[in-house]
């Protein structure tokens, strides 16, 4: 039987969501550990990765589960016993058999929280410090350009999918929440480090290090200007649309 599950984690103590050769502390490595002390031996498919220290509000895997658990709620509770504080499980639903947690999405949303002010301890694992102001103009009329279909072979890091690089990004926005600057971003998918490097390059025209034009020649593929990444502490993953 095919089952959906819908969590959240906090990324901060995390090396990722990946099974990974070096460690076991990553998010899919709690829920092997987890689903193995129930007696369900599965494989995980997800929506799609997230790196170390990066959040997710709604991230989507799907696996098998034996026949004899059939009281799903049960299951649910079982499961979210056996997992670290930092884990928090939404939803566990059976799910038609043609369901796949990565293939079966249209969408993938993200936002990236940036803070204008000093850091602190108690937000420095969740939001982005900047020490400098930011123009919401500025921001909106640039993140704006990497809307549409693109070759995003300048704004991947190494190591990431050897596909296609063309991403489709349906939405952008830059907008005030409280103290906070919130970038959203919805795509088909996106790259390995993707969105960390937009934002990147996105704040060093805000501080006037680069110019719209040196972004426009960056996603054209013609000349590379930036491949440094935004901290990741400030990227949640916000929801997936099937």
């Amino acid at each position: 039987m095919k089952v959906k599950l819908l969590i959240s984690y906090n990324g901060s103590t995390f090396e990722g969501l990946q099974v990974q050769k070096h460690t076991s502390n990553t998010i899919m490595g709690e829920l092997y550990k987890a689903l193995k002390s129930l007696n369900i031996e599965t494989k995980l498919h997800a929506s799609g990765r997230t790196d170390a220290k990066v959040h997710a509000f709604k991230q989507v895997l799907h696996f098998e589960v034996p026949s004899f658990w059939t009281d799903i709620k049960k299951l649910k509770e079982f499961l979210q016993f056996k997992l670290p504080s930092s884990i928090k499980i939404r939803s566990l639903s059976f799910i038609n058999k043609d369901f796949h947690a990565r293939y079966s999405a249209k969408r993938r949303v993200y936002r990236y929280i940036l803070n204008e002010k000093e850091s602190n301890p108690f937000e420095s694992d969740f939001i982005t410090f900047t020490n400098h102001i930011l123009d919401i103009h500025i921001l909106n009329e640039n993140i704006k350009i990497f809307e549409g279909e693109h070759d995003f072979k300048f704004f991947k890091k190494t190591g990431g999918t050897n596909g296609s690089d063309i991403r489709f990004i349906y939405k952008t926005r830059v907008y005030r929440y409280k103290d906070k600057v919130v970038l959203y971003f919805e795509a088909n998918g996106f790259l390995r480090s993707q969105i960390r490097l937009m934002v990147k390059f996105l704040l060093l025209i805000n501080e006037k290090k680069l110019t719209k034009e040196q972004l426009i020649s960056q996603l054209s593929c013609k000349n590379s200007y930036n491949t440094k990444l935004a901290p990741p502490n400030g990227l949640y993953l916000s929801n997936i649309i099937y």
